[in-house]
């Protein structure tokens, strides 16, 4: 059996990523491949613990390395019991966040030395990168607008943080394509939601192989 593809979404907090993987989900679906949905923080049960632990307010400031380790405690669970079987069975994975998250939180914006972040992921997960990833580019103080709702919504412990952080994430996300333009596809994520998912296919296009029509 051929192995199925990994797909990943990043973005800024507010970027729309859930709205876009559902409707690739929808798309890929219609073209008969067999999708699986994920997301990181969690995607498994100690995952989700470990989620709620990094995003919950109650745990107060985390030192940058304890959210790196935990991040990587979660993603190891999250690749070798849910990513990798799935894709083992020639099925396509779509996951909300991943490796690259880590980059751009914990090392751009945290401060963390990008390469040993990069390291210590080939280290204890060999081949964990995707073939591709989708970065959804929207203004940081957009972002965090969308994503508290105007404030209707208590946003959690990432969101919490000042504007000047969430612009070194932008920052560190454009970096991270500019160095692997083979693997991102960059797609505006301001506008109507089916018009940015059309330019997410057609970026996807070019670099996996997706079936025509119904099959």
């Amino acid at each position: 059996m051929t192995p199925g593809s990994f797909i990943t979404f990043e973005g800024p907090e507010g970027s729309g990523k859930t709205t876009q993987i559902a409707l690739l989900r929808d798309f890929l679906a219609s073209r008969g491949l067999e999708v699986v949905t994920t997301r990181e923080p969690g995607g498994t049960a100690a995952g989700d613990r470990i989620r709620s632990v990094l995003l919950g307010n109650e745990m107060g400031s985390l030192e940058p390395e304890t959210e790196l380790f935990l991040m990587l405690a979660q993603r190891t669970e999250h690749l070798r019991k849910v990513i990798l079987p799935a894709m083992n069975q020639g099925k396509t994975v779509i996951c909300d966040r991943y490796f690259d998250s880590s980059m751009a939180y914990q090392g751009f914006a945290r401060g963390i030395d990008p390469q040993k972040i990069r390291e210590i992921h080939a280290q204890f997960l060999p081949g964990f990168l995707p073939q591709c990833t989708v970065l959804l580019q929207i203004a940081p103080d957009q972002g965090l607008e969308r994503a508290r709702h105007g404030g209707r919504k208590q946003h959690d412990r990432i969101e919490s943080e000042d504007l000047a952080f969430h612009r070194r994430v932008y920052d560190g996300y454009n970096t991270l394509a500019q160095q692997e333009p083979e693997r991102f596809v960059l797609v505006h994520a301001e506008g109507d939601p089916l018009q940015i998912s059309e330019r997410i296919i057609e970026g996807l296009t070019k670099r996996i192989s997706i079936p025509d029509g119904d099959k």
